[in-house]
């Protein structure tokens, strides 16, 4: 587990960083150019339809066996997932704080962070703090194809029907992602009352 929650972690940080940045672009509230919402949507939509363990497989191949591939897996398709739960909470924001600010004469970077990301951050926050505890998850199942973390000490166990310790490994894994559940809730809850989300 030392290794799985890091894999998950540093997964879902990039991606949910890929994701931030390009869900600004896939909103045509904000991006006046079809044809780059365009392009970014389907970027995106390829990158959450692809399961990360295909991603995991090819990334093996590449890299050999070890934690990169799993990282890499989990954050690219996290950026497909997070990026059009961005993307759709972008295109439900107030447009008249954006209107005000083009028309005051803002750059397009001053118009995101002082009228668009007030209003989405909280939710960002959300779905990227429920995505860490889906890819502790998937980082399990990762593992089964070499991608590092538990899951290859549970193939292991399986191959070789020690099902005493599978079933401790499930065990540990099921109370892993219910800490984790619970935690995160305790960090929104934190966030909010502190006033840092909005």
């Amino acid at each position: 587990m030392r290794e799985t929650i890091p894999i998950a972690y540093v997964g879902t940080l990039t991606g949910a960083v890929i994701a931030f940045a390009l869900n600004f672009v896939a909103a045509p509230k904000l991006t006046r150019r079809a044809w780059l919402v365009f392009a970014v949507r389907r970027g995106l939509e390829f990158c959450r339809t692809v399961p990360d363990v295909v991603f995991a497989l090819i990334f093996v191949v590449a890299f050999g066996l070890g934690a990169l591939p799993g990282v890499l897996a989990i954050a690219i398709h996290s950026a497909g997932s997070l990026g059009k739960q961005f993307f759709e909470t972008t295109e439900n924001i107030d447009m008249k704080p954006i209107e005000g600010l083009r028309a005051s004469g803002a750059s397009y970077v001053q118009t995101i962070r002082f009228a668009a990301l007030p209003q989405v951050i909280a939710s960002f926050t959300t779905f990227a703090l429920l995505r860490f505890e889906i890819n502790v998850r998937g980082a399990t199942v990762l593992g089964f194809v070499g991608a590092g973390g538990i899951g290859q000490d549970l193939m292991e166990a399986v191959r070789k029907f020690y099902y005493s310790d599978v079933s401790a490994i499930l065990v540990m894994i099921i109370a892993v992602v219910m800490a984790i559940d619970i935690g995160t809730q305790y960090l929104r809850r934190a966030l909010l009352s502190e006033g840092r989300l909005p």
